[in-house]
């Protein structure tokens, strides 16, 4: 042992300077080793429930891939560039930002400007990349409640009025992509900021009529649209009529069916080969349910109920920083992340209604691949300014079960 390594191991104030400095140059590597982990295995699942697709309608299997590869690129530079952002900038700018996603939405319905796929107008041409609002517009809504909390935290828990004001913003934005239509960007929108005012403090009372009047008003908009009803009805047996309304659910459940246990194989399966739509898109969960059976799905499932907790857990670290804004958009993007992969399996399993919402860094798609990786970069910017709240201050107490 070194006469420096000595000096160090026999003075504790140094040792425990060394720790606070290895603290605050680290990055919370489970958390991104977890995405990571999700990004390389979505492009693996999408090459396999894609190439045959691709080989029929575009004459080139790597067709898919191919440009889920590029829009992969897209999302790491913008991660990257996310992460190199301080956070008291997303804070400043949380309101323009929001307003900006507001506008974006409305240039999407203009005509001859918004794409229509499918029968729906969720995009504005870019060159080679279509831009869909309602992606980023989730992550915006996140950093703007965030910031709306901690600059009116008395009105929000003490007046009606103060958690009120930004459901209003928040209903403008759900509106206009209900126009789109996209019926479950806008459930998840929605649930996802209800979560961030009651973690905000709002009185129970208040809020569980709020929370009534917004499920009363879905609940209407499902009842007045012929689709969605339509959608509501064939999921509860859809069985019932396999080959019309009920043949994308009853094709997804034939592959769960299929993959049992252990699946049947990576690039094995059958049900995306014509059989199952969006097979690459967002019913990619049942392509991995038929390759790699139960164990597959419950392995996507635990890296989405990490991904979630690890996202919590920082936030419970920023909060006991002093960090309020960080605290609330960690927990925010916990929050919308592990909603929307709920609601996708959910919907994969025929637990709910098909809706046309992806699957967090696994589907094809630049749009929710870029809204993914950013929000996981947001994250770990926020970790890292926790990091050295800490090492500033010591270490924290109280809270052993988020400090792994």
């Amino acid at each position: 042992m070194t006469v420096a390594a000595r000096q160090v191991r026999g003075n504790p104030a140094r040792s425990a300077q060394r720790r606070r400095e290895r603290s605050v140059a680290g990055v919370d590597y489970p958390l991104l080793f977890c995405a990571l982990g999700l990004v390389a295995f979505g492009f693996v699942m999408v090459a396999s429930a894609s190439m045959s697709i691709a080989a029929n309608c575009c004459d080139d299997p790597f067709y898919y891939v191919t440009r889920h590869g590029f829009a992969l690129g897209l999302a790491l530079t913008a991660a990257v560039l996310a992460y190199s952002v301080p956070v008291e900038w997303w804070e400043r700018g949380g309101v323009w930002l929001f307003l900006f996603g507001l506008l974006s939405l409305v240039l999407v319905l203009v005509p001859g400007v918004g794409r229509e796929v499918n029968g729906a107008t969720r995009w504005i041409p870019l060159g080679p990349l279509n831009l869909q609002p309602s992606e980023l517009v989730k992550l915006f809504a996140i950093i703007y409640v965030s910031g709306y909390l901690v600059r009116h935290a008395d009105d929000v828990v003490n007046r009606i009025s103060g958690f009120i004001r930004p459901m209003v913003l928040i209903g403008v934005a759900g509106a206009l992509i209900l126009q789109q239509p996209d019926f479950g960007t806008t459930a998840v929108m929605l649930a996802t900021v209800m979560g961030l005012l009651f973690l905000g403090g709002v009185s129970l009372m208040p809020f569980v009529v709020l929370f009534l009047v917004v499920a009363a008003g879905l609940l209407v908009l499902v009842v007045i649209s012929p689709y969605r009803l339509l959608r509501v009805t064939s999921f509860l047996d859809p069985f019932q009529d396999p080959f019309n309304t009920g043949y994308q659910l009853s094709q997804a459940l034939i592959a769960f069916g299929r993959g049992e246990w252990l699946g049947v194989g990576l690039g094995n399966g059958i049900q995306k080969q014509f059989f199952l739509p969006e097979a690459h898109t967002d019913f990619i969960a049942s392509v991995v349910g038929e390759e790699l059976g139960l164990v597959g799905m419950l392995v996507l499932i635990a890296a989405f109920a990490f991904l979630t907790w690890r996202a919590f857990s920082i936030g419970a670290r920023a909060q006991a920083a002093g960090e309020r804004f960080s605290a609330y958009v960690a927990q925010g993007i916990g929050l919308g992340l592990g909603l929307q992969a709920f609601v996708n399996i959910g919907v994969n399993v025929g637990m709910l209604p098909t809706k046309g919402l992806t699957l967090p860094f696994m589907s094809y798609g630049s749009n929710s691949l870029i809204a993914a990786c950013m929000s996981i970069a947001i994250l770990l910017r926020i970790d890292a300014a926790v990091r050295r709240i800490e090492a500033e201050k010591g270490p924290t107490r109280g809270l052993p079960w988020v400090r792994a």
